[in-house]
Formats: structure tokens, sequence, C-alpha cells
């Protein structure tokens, strides 16, 4: 396997490991199909995703599943208030050696393929500005020195939307580095039935690893391949444009509670996960509505609301459905 899949005939592949990982989620994962569409969709687009919930949704057990699934290198980060920098990019060491004492590097649980930052909230500005830099640059920075992190990389955190005592809102500029946002709700009766026939007869599901490195580097590239009609790259760039209240394609929604709109990464997000479902439904062209389904993930922490919004119980993403059933698909 190379690091690059021709476009035509990597499309059927793609698709079929694409429903094996399905599969192997499935084993230990019950419902929640939006969802790991959402995280799988960031696996192959190569970004970052935000998991929010209450606990016990099964978050942390779907990230640990796709790392079974996947043969990268995985590591665990419980978020804690007392976490510091070095806790997670590594720390420079006094070691002993034939001539002496010297310094050497220990990596930290940053320097992994795919890592899960657990409650990551809970950090403090100060660990969360670490975990900033290997988000956007790949890059681990310690006493001066940068150092490289291994490729595919890639962040699936969580939090706990209720709880606020010990944690720490994420700055606006880390939300932007994640690819999407994805909101985790309740099971169904239907499934919470299946969730306590797993769990509470001693059943232990067999995770099978699906890719390994330099597939999910070869899907990746070939992703980028993935044309774009001009217009469709219109819509996206309309859609994220319209999400600013002094713009002319505001929609009264988006002047009357929104304080700030999405960043150009949001535009850049909506044309990749575009072409990622259009890979899904086995076309090598991107439509508008490839780009309708990533809109809440990808705008739904980019977009900051006003006080009247808070005040009257209005969310983001009832004003980014309002945005898609407005806004028309072509400007002709």
């Amino acid at each position: 396997m190379t690091d690059t899949i021709s476009l035509e005939g990597g499309v059927k592949t793609f698709c079929e490991d694409y429903a094996k990982l399905r599969t192997e989620i499935a084993k230990a994962v019950v419902g929640h199909d939006e969802i790991v569409e959402g995280v799988l969709v960031c696996l192959f687009a190569g970004g970052h995703a935000l998991l929010e919930g209450v606990p016990g949704l099964g978050k942390t057990l779907l990230i640990r599943t796709l790392s079974e699934a996947l043969d990268l290198d995985f590591s665990r980060i419980q978020f804690t208030p007392d976490l510091m920098p070095a806790d997670i990019t590594g720390t420079t060491v006094v070691v002993e050696s034939d001539t002496g004492r010297d310094f050497a590097f220990r990596e930290g649980p940053l320097f992994a393929q795919m890592v899960l930052a657990d409650e990551i909230n809970r950090a403090t500005p100060k660990t969360q500005s670490a975990l900033l830099e290997a988000m956007q640059e790949k890059t681990v920075t310690v006493s001066g020195e940068t150092y490289e992190l291994k490729k595919p990389f890639f962040v699936m955190a969580t939090q706990n939307p209720i709880e606020q005592e010990g944690t720490y809102q994420l700055p606006e500029a880390q939300l932007d580095r994640f690819f999407f946002k994805l909101h985790v709700g309740y099971s169904g009766r239907k499934e919470l039935m299946e969730i306590i026939d797993r769990t509470t007869s001693g059943m232990t599901p067999n995770v099978q690893r699906v890719l390994d490195t330099e597939k999910i580097i070869a899907y990746q590239n070939m992703v980028r391949q993935v044309s774009i009609p001009s217009e469709v790259q219109d819509y996206a760039v309309r859609l994220v444009l319209a999400t600013h209240p002094d713009e002319q394609l505001a929609t009264p929604q988006v002047k009357s509670y929104l304080r700030f709109g999405a960043s150009p990464r949001a535009a850049q997000t909506l044309v990749v996960a575009g072409k990622v479902h259009a890979l899904l439904g086995g076309r090598l062209e991107v439509t508008t509505n490839d780009i309708r389904k990533s809109v809440l993930p990808s705008l739904r922490h980019r977009c900051i609301l006003n006080f009247e919004a808070d005040a009257e119980g209005m969310t983001c993403d009832a004003i980014l459905t309002n945005l898609i059933e407005t806004l028309p698909a072509t400007t002709s």
C-alpha cells in the first residue's frame, strides 16, 4: 500500500473498508449511527472530533473501540484541573550516561497517532494551549525544541456540558481546531435493551483491526482528490458567510441571535467533509446535499450566540437548521 490510491479505483475499496469499520464498531457500540459516521468522517478528513454529552452515553467507549479497529498508536489522557502541559507533551529529564549526566526528552501521551482527550474541559487553559499546538501544527515544543508528531494524528475529545465546577470553557481558538462537534444523545428504548443484554451477560466484543497507518493516510490523500464544482463550493462559502450577522446573506435569525459567525476554517471543513460524503456515496464529485450533511457538526461550535439567544433559549443548531432551509443552493 502506498501513500496514494487512484480515485477511480479506490472508491469501491474505500466504501468496503468504511463498512468494515462500522461493523467492528457496532460490536461494542449500540446505535449512535450519526455520531459514528461523524467520527469516521473526521478520521478520513484528517480532522479532530469533539464529542459532547452527559456521562454514561458511550463517548469514551466509541473512541476506544475505534482505536481497537485501527492499527495505530493509541493513548488516553484523563484531563483534570491539576494536569500540567508537561504531563501531556513530555519533559526533559536528567539521565546517566557513559560520559556522566546528560539530558534526554521523555515523550508524553501526545506522542501517539490517536489521542483520547477525556473530559477535555477539565484542563486549565495552560494545558489546553499545549494541546492546541499539537492539534493545529502536528508538533510539540518543549524547552525550545520542536518535535514532529506521528501521522496520521488526530484528537478525539469528550466533554460534559452539565458540570461546571472544576471545568474551564474551551477557548474559541481551540474549538475552531475541531473539525466536528458532535452531540451525543440518549439511546432509545430498543438500543437500551440491547445495551443491557450485552453488558449484563458477560459478553466481550472481539473487535478486529481493519485499517493501518498506510491505508488511512492513503485514504486521506484520496479524499483531497475528489472534485467539487464551483457552484457547490460557492454554496459552502455562502453558508459560512450567512452566519455573519453583518453580511447581506445573513438570515433574520442570524442577525438577531448570533454575535460572531463561523471562521474560514468552517468553509474548509464543509468542503472536505463533503468530499468524504461523496466517496461514501460512490461518487467522485461533491453535491450540495453532501455539504448540507455536515453543516451542523461543522458550524455549531464556530458560531457564538449573543445575549438575546441565551435569554430566549435559542440554539446554534436551530439557527443553522433555519439557514439550511432558507439559503438557496444556487445564486441563479
